[in-house]
């Protein structure tokens, strides 16, 4: 199984995006998926997870108000909506899952990435 990610763009401070991920087959089997950035120059960084069932979401403080993830089982896909995006939030975005089921925001407890899609913010 493979991660595709799609969705980034270049957008004006203020826009929105919406981030996908697919599965490149199915069924996806996942504890928890999540979406990662990694800005130039800076180290990968927690954005937002959701569990399987979609009963549990957590946002890292920057983005919480202003991101949503979500998940559809039916199409193996993981969404990541975001709104008002800032000139901060500039980086490749990278979805990823993990079939632990104690996980962390740590990019280490997550075993299968996509290849990540580049969002850049203009101010």
């Amino acid at each position: 199984v493979q991660l595709q990610a799609s969705g980034g763009g270049l957008v004006q401070a203020g826009d929105s995006l919406r981030l996908s991920c697919q599965a490149s087959e199915g069924p996806l089997d996942y504890v928890a998926a999540a979406w990662f950035r990694q800005a130039p120059g800076k180290e990968r960084e927690f954005v937002a997870a959701i569990n399987w069932r979609g009963s549990s979401r957590n946002y890292a403080s920057s983005v919480k108000g202003r991101f949503t993830i979500s998940r559809n089982i039916d199409k193996n896909a993981v969404y990541l909506q975001t709104n008002n995006l800032k000139p901060e939030d500039t980086a490749i975005y990278y979805c990823a899952t993990t079939l632990r089921q104690r996980y962390t925001d740590s990019p280490a407890d997550f075993t299968l990435w996509g290849q990540g899609t580049q969002v850049t913010v203009s101010s």
